[in-house]
Protein backbone atom coordinates (compact mmCIF):
# COMPACT_ATOMS: atom_id res chain seq x y z
CA UNK A 1 0.00 0.00 0.00
CA UNK A 2 2.67 2.49 1.11
CA UNK A 3 4.88 1.70 -2.65
CA UNK A 4 2.44 2.42 -4.03
CA UNK A 5 1.65 6.09 -2.58
CA UNK A 6 5.68 6.07 -2.72
CA UNK A 7 5.71 5.24 -6.39
CA UNK A 8 2.40 8.00 -7.15
CA UNK A 9 4.31 10.48 -5.24
CA UNK A 10 7.54 10.09 -7.16
CA UNK A 11 5.57 9.94 -10.31
CA UNK A 12 4.10 13.81 -9.63
CA UNK A 13 7.29 15.18 -7.77
CA UNK A 14 9.27 13.88 -11.60
CA UNK A 15 6.27 15.64 -13.30
CA UNK A 16 7.11 18.60 -11.59
CA UNK A 17 10.66 18.19 -12.80
CA UNK A 18 9.14 17.71 -16.44
CA UNK A 19 7.27 20.58 -16.69
CA UNK A 20 9.88 23.09 -15.42
CA UNK A 21 12.10 21.73 -18.12
CA UNK A 22 9.27 22.39 -20.91
CA UNK A 23 8.50 25.97 -19.31
CA UNK A 24 11.87 26.59 -20.08
CA UNK A 25 11.94 25.08 -23.61
CA UNK A 26 8.66 27.35 -23.58
CA UNK A 27 10.38 30.00 -22.21
CA UNK A 28 12.89 29.86 -25.03
CA UNK A 29 10.56 29.59 -27.80
CA UNK A 30 8.54 32.36 -26.63
CA UNK A 31 11.60 34.74 -26.72
CA UNK A 32 12.53 33.97 -30.36
CA UNK A 33 8.43 34.73 -31.36
CA UNK A 34 7.46 37.38 -29.46
CA UNK A 35 10.89 39.06 -29.62
CA UNK A 36 11.29 38.83 -25.75
CA UNK A 37 14.04 40.71 -23.56
CA UNK A 38 16.59 38.04 -22.06
CA UNK A 39 15.03 40.01 -18.62
CA UNK A 40 11.73 39.13 -19.95
CA UNK A 41 12.84 35.73 -20.19
CA UNK A 42 14.36 35.28 -16.80
CA UNK A 43 11.16 37.12 -15.28
CA UNK A 44 8.68 34.99 -16.89
CA UNK A 45 11.13 31.83 -16.26
CA UNK A 46 10.92 32.56 -12.61
CA UNK A 47 7.27 33.43 -12.03
CA UNK A 48 6.95 29.69 -14.30
CA UNK A 49 9.16 28.42 -11.20
CA UNK A 50 7.56 29.90 -8.69
CA UNK A 51 4.63 28.96 -9.76
CA UNK A 52 5.97 25.10 -10.12
CA UNK A 53 7.35 25.25 -6.77
CA UNK A 54 3.88 26.08 -4.88
CA UNK A 55 2.26 23.16 -6.90
CA UNK A 56 4.90 20.88 -5.64
CA UNK A 57 4.37 21.78 -2.16
CA UNK A 58 0.66 21.42 -2.96
CA UNK A 59 0.83 18.17 -4.40
CA UNK A 60 3.06 16.81 -1.17
CA UNK A 61 0.70 18.00 1.27
CA UNK A 62 -2.02 16.42 -0.50
CA UNK A 63 -0.01 13.15 -0.94
CA UNK A 64 0.29 13.33 3.34
CA UNK A 65 -3.13 13.78 3.40
CA UNK A 66 -3.53 10.57 1.63
CA UNK A 67 -0.86 8.67 3.14
CA UNK A 68 -2.11 9.52 6.66
CA UNK A 69 -5.81 8.95 5.51
CA UNK A 70 -4.43 5.34 3.98
CA UNK A 71 -2.42 4.15 7.36
CA UNK A 72 -5.94 4.91 9.10
CA UNK A 73 -7.33 2.55 7.13
CA UNK A 74 -4.94 0.05 7.18
CA UNK A 75 -5.22 0.25 11.29
CA UNK A 76 -1.71 1.93 11.32
CA UNK A 77 -1.21 3.71 14.38
CA UNK A 78 1.34 6.90 14.02
CA UNK A 79 4.57 7.08 16.24
CA UNK A 80 3.16 9.70 18.59
CA UNK A 81 0.47 7.33 19.76
CA UNK A 82 3.18 4.26 19.60
CA UNK A 83 5.64 6.45 22.15
CA UNK A 84 2.29 7.44 23.89
CA UNK A 85 0.98 3.92 24.32
CA UNK A 86 5.09 2.83 25.23
CA UNK A 87 4.84 5.79 28.06
CA UNK A 88 1.93 4.54 29.18
CA UNK A 89 2.73 0.63 29.57
CA UNK A 90 6.19 2.16 30.97
CA UNK A 91 4.12 3.35 34.07
CA UNK A 92 1.80 0.71 34.45
CA UNK A 93 4.75 -1.61 35.01
CA UNK A 94 6.16 0.17 37.28
CA UNK A 95 2.99 0.91 39.49
CA UNK A 96 2.69 -2.97 39.18
CA UNK A 97 6.40 -3.71 40.75
CA UNK A 98 5.53 -1.24 42.93
CA UNK A 99 2.22 -3.11 43.79
CA UNK A 100 4.08 -6.43 44.01
CA UNK A 101 6.53 -5.34 47.09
Amino acid sequence: MLEIVEKTLLTGIGAVALTQKKAEELIDDLKKRMNLTEDEGKNLLEKLRGAAKDNQKKLEEMAQVEVTKACERAGMVTTEDFKKLQHKVGQLEKQLKTAAK
